[in-house]
């Protein structure tokens, strides 16, 4: 399979890379795997209590084949739409928390923080390792519910295989501390999904961040030590209250710019092998 073939759908499969399709939705494509973190596909417009300002560069029906879905929370809109809640509900596998996955169904599994699955790999490579990691869904010291969350349960996920790059996709997390710890777990991490857009609500925790701000996103790539951090959910829902020229200046006064990869929704950064 070469490096770009166009698939007739839409997206190119690529054989080692990523892309940011708006919000927090990106595409992984590795070993020969299609897979797709928090969808959402809905068009611009409001959803309850948050307002959506943009649409996809690539909806549902441009995926092609989709082999598995990640969804780090299904309770907010801005990380599980309508339509991104059908797309998980149709894909063949479905990784999330314990609690999110009662609430979805078949054919989600709920992973717990620390707990791995594995799956088939279509290259012949043997398999992929998707392990769960935790995640803070807003400031470490806010008030925490029954089940010991902040906000509602948020996972965050961790992607390796032989050969393969290890992938962090970090879901809604706002903890240094967190990744500080899946760094000390996890310590050979080459790529980075962030969501760095400080997701912002006056009612919750005093408007404190409910995501990494962008020099939180700058020591959480130092922590992690990743040759490559791709930004996302940062863009297309109004509560963001940093974009893209707010990353790209913390990378910068952090001497982290080599690391950043920003390009435009839709297009695809290569991961080294």
């Amino acid at each position: 399979m070469s490096v770009s073939e166009t698939l007739s759908t839409g997206l190119s499969r690529e054989d080692c890379a990523i892309t940011v399709l708006g919000g927090p939705t990106a595409v992984i494509d590795i070993g020969g795997l299609r897979i797709v973190s928090d969808p959402t596909f809905d068009e611009a417009g409001p959803h309850g209590y948050l307002t959506k300002t943009a649409d996809p560069a690539v909806d549902e029906d441009g995926l092609g084949q989709v082999d598995l879905v990640l969804v780090s929370h299904d309770t907010h809109p801005d990380n599980l739409d309508e339509r991104g809640r059908a797309f998980a509900k149709a894909a063949p596998l479905v990784f999330t928390g314990p609690l999110a996955a009662v609430r979805l169904g078949s054919p989600a599994i709920g992973l717990s923080p620390w707990a791995s699955h594995s799956v088939p790999r279509r290259d012949g490579g043997g398999d992929l390792t998707v392990l769960a990691v935790p995640a803070v869904h807003g400031p470490e010291d806010g008030e925490r519910d029954a089940d010991g969350n902040v906000n509602c349960e948020v996972t965050g996920f961790v992607l390796s295989g032989q050969g393969l790059p290890t992938v962090y996709v970090s879901g809604d997390n706002a903890s240094i501390h967190t990744v500080a710890e899946i760094a000390r777990r996890v310590p050979d991490i080459d790529a980075a999904v962030l969501h760095a857009g400080a997701a912002r609500v006056p009612a919750k925790f005093d408007g404190r961040p409910l995501s990494l701000d962008s020099r939180a996103a700058a020591a959480a790539a130092a922590v992690l030590g990743a040759g490559t951090v791709v930004p996302a959910h940062y863009d297309a829902w109004a509560h963001f209250s940093e974009g893209v020229s707010e990353i790209e200046l913390a990378f910068h006064e952090a001497g982290l710019s080599s690391v950043l990869r920003v390009t435009p929704h839709g297009t695809w950064v290569q991961l080294p092998r």
